[in-house]
């Protein structure tokens, strides 16, 4: 229900009686002005002076006119807009536009011009399309700022030689040499004091440096230069400031009607994408300020729009000059600390009082100062920083096209040059596409790169017909887009060309296809055959170095392999299961000429998988990490499992970030507590858990082909001892549970000590060996992962944290086995005798304790994106 609406049809004329026993609402609401909000106002204030005054001696409308526009977008401006910390006022950008209305139409007419355009900016704001003026090219906006800025700094030069500035660039271009011949001396070095004091007061070094530098550059220049020029009584042309009686005011807009809609509609355009781009430009500024003294909203750019128009409204009636965001004032601003609007209207505010009160002290500014500073400023407009980032994106063009349209045809006509190219070099990035053809071993590929349009079908079709029939084909497309012709096209081909004897091999980059890439170095050919391997790259195992005797090497001081720790399968129990693929099935066979080379590092590998997060993750995913980051991890259950690779705990228990605080490590064994046999780590975990994080549930989660459990069935319990073998006896009171027949394995020192520190009993009758649901375990590897996981469970008991909060009934054990070749969970049954691990159902998952295990009430069992950890859900 809208908020405009009343709920009820009396609700406008029930009257609120204040009960007589309740405490009296509190009153309105009183103004606050925040300390930094106040040092903000100052310090935009000293730069906003002689900036306003600056622009509008450039552009020969009447001094007092910038002072009223520094004041109007101060206040109203900063009152209405929607960024609250974006200073308003007249702008460089706004220069070369409003000279040119000034000499065609004179100032009162310009004034009206300046309402017409705030009017159109309220419509603009009331029909919410601000945000389409981000459309336009970064390039376009760039490259008009960058001519905006040569053409003040050209015109500006004639002011700080002496001169007068002509009415466009070429004309001042021409009669710069004339200007230079007859140069003033005093209007020169009054220039020089301003530009130097601007370039080296912010850099000062040391402590004074840091103290001075509060101080803003432009104020220190100006009023410098103006303090040489008194004090030596130089003849210069100064500010001149008549009485605000005489100010000139906005009259009816009298000229042709086309030129003055010409003139509204470039007005409208230069301040509403200045104020809406330098808005974006502030919050950016906001989020990386380092410590914000507080909070600040983002902008609004609908109501942003509204408060420029307004503003360019009350300006033009006013006689003041039009009004835009600034940018030099608004980084001011947020650099300053500023925390609220308040300090964007209090700079306004300032700027009255210094108009009405300081008229004698602003009268004794040379022109030629205000000239210089106005010139510095146009040059930095010229940003080799802009210049660098549209020549990585190739858009350089548009950007040199944009700047010499505006410095040589005007504002209007050099923005609208600069989307004609921009669109032409849009449509020839959609239709230039390249088709090449090349063998390699036998194999044919044919690389599209770009996008594969009806304009590239006659190219396409020739290239695949120089592929011999029965020929082996890799096609791969290397672009984001192919229309139903080139579909076409490519899938007849196919087809007749696998009829024929061929086989084809379609690639690309699109989510779901094999990227092929055999131009690498390393031979590197991804195969992302689920979601989650679709950036890992896929080679031959690299056999181990043979012995002496020709058998590969194995780690002798465990009995088994030397991965067996880490998770591969000792020789001759491997259980094919457990492949990547179908039952028994072999590894996928790498795609035709890749490389089976894995010489070189993996810190590429790396960097391509960080590089797809942050492509194809890290956008989905960043509103999420940024709440947790804001409120810290929050998990509703240690997962306690095996460091293997193939044990995905997001993936097997469809959980994200801040669901799960895991502890993994080889063998996912829990240490009995004790001074020479514990685990301070684990321990250390589990405490964290269940004392600070107020964990719900504990799983202990075990899974097929363990390695651990591999090596701890082959390994030899005498002689040296490695850190494997140190590690691996927290599992022997496992082994004894599971397999009574090899106690005697065991070492009976080790026995001993277990013995009197009150660890695992061995094996006892009434000890039932657990099971899984329908079916024993396969070999002894299986029933000694069974098994351990159930031994594990016993020894979280054992610990103080876990003990008290199982008598308190905050905290539940969950037992948990993972079938990797099934892709199967099996939970602990609590009550069945002996233990069994039943498997949990794919339907009716509600009556199952699957809750339990991801601490979520049944209706919020979700399956969540293939991407692990990424937001999107769907119900199972």
């Amino acid at each position: 229900m809208s908020a405009c609406v009343p709920a009820r049809a009396d609700s406008a004329r029930t009257k609120h009686i204040h009960p007589p026993h309740s405490p009296p609402p509190g009153g309105p609401r009183r103004f606050r002005l925040a300390g930094a909000d106040v040092s903000a106002a100052i310090a935009v204030f000293l730069i906003a002076l002689p900036l306003s005054l600056g622009i509008a001696l450039a552009t020969g409308a009447p001094l007092q006119a910038g002072l009223v526009a520094a004041a109007v977008g101060g206040i109203v401006a900063g009152r209405i807009g929607g960024c609250p910390l974006q200073v308003s006022g007249p702008a460089a950008g706004l220069t070369v536009v409003t000279a040119d209305l000034i000499q065609r139409y004179g100032w009162r007419t310009t004034c009206a011009i300046t309402i017409l355009a705030g009017l159109a900016q309220l419509g603009l704001g009331c029909l919410r399309v601000a945000r389409s003026a981000l459309a336009v090219s970064p390039a376009i906006v760039h490259g008009m700022l960058a001519g905006i800025g040569v053409t003040i700094a050209v015109a500006q030069l004639h002011i700080v030689l002496g001169g007068t500035p002509q009415s466009s660039v070429p004309d001042n271009l021409v009669a710069l040499p004339a200007q230079l011949a007859n140069l003033h001396p005093a209007d020169l070095a009054v220039s020089v004091l301003t530009l130097t004091l601007l370039l080296l007061w912010p850099r000062i070094p040391g402590r004074a440096g840091a103290l001075l530098g509060k101080l803003p550059a432009a104020l220190i220049a100006v009023a410098g230069a103006t303090a040489v020029a008194s004090l030596t009584g130089l003849l210069l042309p100064k500010v001149d400031l008549p009485s605000w009686s005489s100010h000139a005011l906005a009259t009816l807009p009298d000229g042709p009607v086309l030129g003055l809609l010409a003139a509204v509609l470039t007005t409208t355009l230069v301040c509403s994408v200045q104020s809406l781009l330098g808005a974006v430009a502030v919050d950016k500024l906001v989020t990386a300020r380092p410590a914000p003294a507080g909070h600040v909203k983002r902008s609004n750019l609908d109501r942003e729009l509204l408060g420029q128009g307004a503003a360019n409204v009350v300006s033009g009636s006013l006689g003041g000059l039009p009004i835009a965001g600034v940018a030099v004032r608004s980084s001011a601003n947020v650099a300053a600390g500023a925390v609220s609007r308040n300090s964007t209207m209090l700079h306004g505010v300032l700027v009255v009082i210094a108009a009405l009160l300081m008229v004698p002290a602003l009268e004794l500014i040379p022109l030629a100062s205000l000239a210089a500073l106005v010139m510095a400023v146009g040059l930095k407009m010229v940003s080799l920083n802009h210049i660098r980032t549209v020549t990585r994106h190739r858009e350089v063009l548009v950007y040199a096209v944009t700047t010499f349209g505006v410095v040589f045809l005007g504002v209007l006509e050099g923005v609208a040059l600069g989307i004609a190219v921009a669109v032409g070099v849009a449509l020839h990035r959609l239709t230039r596409t390249r088709i090449t053809h090349d063998q390699v071993e036998g194999v044919h590929y044919v690389h599209v790169r770009g996008q594969l349009t009806f304009l590239a079908v006659p190219r396409l079709s020739r290239i695949l017909h120089q592929v011999p029939p029965g020929a082996e084909a890799a096609v791969e497309l290397d672009g984001s887009f192919m229309d139903h012709a080139a579909y076409e096209t490519l899938q007849d081909w196919q087809k007749t060309h696998t009829a024929q004897g061929g086989a084809v091999d379609i690639t690309g980059r699109r989510p779901g296809t094999r990227i092929s890439e055999p131009a690498e170095e390393d031979g590197c050919r991804c195969r992302p055959w689920t979601p989650w391997r679709n950036h890992q790259c896929e080679r031959p195992p690299k056999a181990p170095p043979p012995d002496a005797h020709g058998q590969a090497a194995t780690d002798g001081s465990t009995g088994g392999t030397l991965g067996a720790a880490t998770g591969t399968n000792a020789p001759g129990t491997r259980d094919t299961r457990d492949t990547a693929g179908a039952p028994g099935a072999p590894h996928p066979p790498h795609p035709p000429g890749a490389s089976g080379a894995a010489d070189g590092p993996t810190g590429h590998e790396l960097a391509r998988g960080i590089s797809a997060f942050h492509r194809n993750t890290g956008p989905l995913m960043r509103r999420e990490l940024a709440r947790l980051a804001r409120e810290g991890q929050q998990p509703s259950q240690l997962f306690l499992t095996c460091a293997d690779s193939r044990v995905v705990t997001s993936m097997i228990t469809s959980s994200g970030p801040g669901d799960l605080f895991v502890v993994r490590n080889v063998g996912n064994f829990v240490p009995l507590p004790g001074e020479e046999s514990g685990d301070d780590s684990v321990a250390a975990a589990i405490e964290y858990a269940v004392d600070v994080l107020k964990v719900r549930s504990i799983t202990v989660c075990g899974h097929s082909g363990c390695g651990a459990m591999q090596a701890l069935l082959g390994a030899e319990h005498g002689g040296a001892r490695t850190p494997l073998q140190r590690w691996l006896r927290h599992g022997l009171p496992s082994l004894e549970r599971a397999l009574p027949d090899l106690e005697a394995r065991a070492n009976e020192p080790e026995q001993e000590q277990r013995q009197g520190q009150g660890q695992g009993q061995g094996p006892q009758d009434g000890h039932s060996r657990p099971l899984l649901a329908g079916r024993g375990p396969v070999d002894a590897a299986e029933r000694l992962c069974l098994a351990n996981v159930v031994q594990q469970l016993e020894h979280l008991r054992a610990h103080d944290s876990v003990a008290r909060a199982l008598r308190a009934g905050d905290l539940e054990l969950h037992g948990m086995y993972f079938h990797v070749g099934e892709a199967q969970s099996y939970l602990l049954s609590e009550d069945a005798e002996g233990g069994v691990f039943a498997l949990v159902p794919t339907t009716d998952l509600t009556a199952c304790p699957l809750h339990r295990l991801t601490a979520r009430p049944p209706e919020y069992l979700t399956v969540r994106a293939a991407v692990p950890g990424a937001p999107r859900r769907g119900p199972v």
